[in-house]
């Protein structure tokens, strides 16, 4: 299991995030404190994915506020935790967390992309901190095999481009994440 920390660059923000491989796939748990539009709130949240990387599962819970739990097949059909269909996100299958970088991690792991390759996908992007759902366009682009991407948010005319480790592990953020401890 490895422990890491990413700090927001957008204010006093932090998260706490413990990533397990496992046989039949990966598992995070975190933490996330942080504000988004002036608002404060903590998080705490698990994903799960199988081996090739789908997301399987995902709980959400904000610190005295909503909760969100969301089951996928790994096929992009979806249903939420009380086992209703969530046809708004059919078709997607990686979710993208507004709190945390490790979400990027799941497309840049399971799209496999090859050096100078560029995919658009459609993603679950889950707001903080009001964890809504909405169905978003994405790209990515691998720049530097296993050590940079370029990520599209092609819903919100957004680029950046994202140093990872070995594992695919957000190091580097531009604007939104930075890896702790920075490099000093």
């Amino acid at each position: 299991m490895r422990e890491l920390r990413w700090a927001s660059e957008e204010g006093d923000g932090i998260e706490h995030l413990a990533f397990d491989v496992r046989e039949d796939g990966f598992a995070v748990e975190s933490v996330v404190v942080g504000q988004r539009y002036g608002k404060p709130y903590g998080l705490h949240y698990t994903v799960r994915c199988d081996a090739q990387w789908r997301t399987r599962h995902a709980w959400l819970k904000i610190v005295g506020g909503g909760e969100l739990e969301l089951h996928g097949d790994g096929e992009g059909h979806w249903r939420d935790g009380h086992g209703l269909v969530l046809s708004a996100i059919e078709g997607c299958i990686d979710i993208d967390l507004a709190a945390t970088p490790f979400t990027n991690t799941l497309p840049i792991r399971r799209l496999q992309l090859a050096e100078g390759e560029r995919r658009p996908i459609s993603v679950a992007y889950i707001a903080t901190p009001d964890l809504q759902v909405t169905r978003v366009e994405q790209a990515y682009g691998c720049i530097g095999l296993n050590r940079e991407y370029r990520y599209e948010g092609i819903f919100r005319n957004f680029t950046a481009n994202l140093q990872v480790d070995g594992d695919g592990l957000v190091i580097d953020y531009p604007t939104l994440f930075t890896r702790l401890p920075r490099a000093r």
